[in-house]
């Protein structure tokens, strides 16, 4: 009896962990987008005009990600803005974090936004 049951535990752990592995090694429905660390090395690296046009598109698309998440924000923050029932609820309230949420990826957004600008105006020039 313990046997079967040990074997059926150790069955059905490996099936998970099976599981588990596949779905983490399918790829991302998203397009890549570097990390802030490879945005900072190719806006250090940058010379060319091409360089920046790719610096521009790559925030240009790091600001529209921001934007769709700050919009995702707004509609939670909007659903928990109608449940506040208790005057001595404890901080951080949930539409307290879903406001927080928005105002950072709203910040993030236009942060990119300013980037994106910086660099088109940086390979303008020399395009012409």
């Amino acid at each position: 009896m313990k046997n079967s049951v040990l074997a059926a535990s150790i069955l059905s752990l490996a099936l998970v962990t099976a599981a588990a592995n596949t779905a983490s090694a399918t790829p991302a429905d998203t397009p890549s987008q570097p990390s802030s660390s490879q945005l900072k090395q190719m806006a250090k690296d940058a010379h060319t005009p091409e360089q920046y046009t790719a610096l521009a598109q790559s925030y240009s698309e790091l600001q529209k990600s921001y934007l769709a998440k700050a919009a995702e924000e707004k509609q939670e923050w909007d659903r928990r803005s109608q449940n506040i029932v208790s005057i001595a609820a404890k901080y951080p309230r949930p539409v307290d974090s879903a406001r927080n949420l928005y105002e950072y990826y709203a910040y993030k957004a236009t942060e990119a936004g300013a980037l994106a600008t910086k660099y088109s105006q940086l390979a303008a020039p020399a395009a012409k």
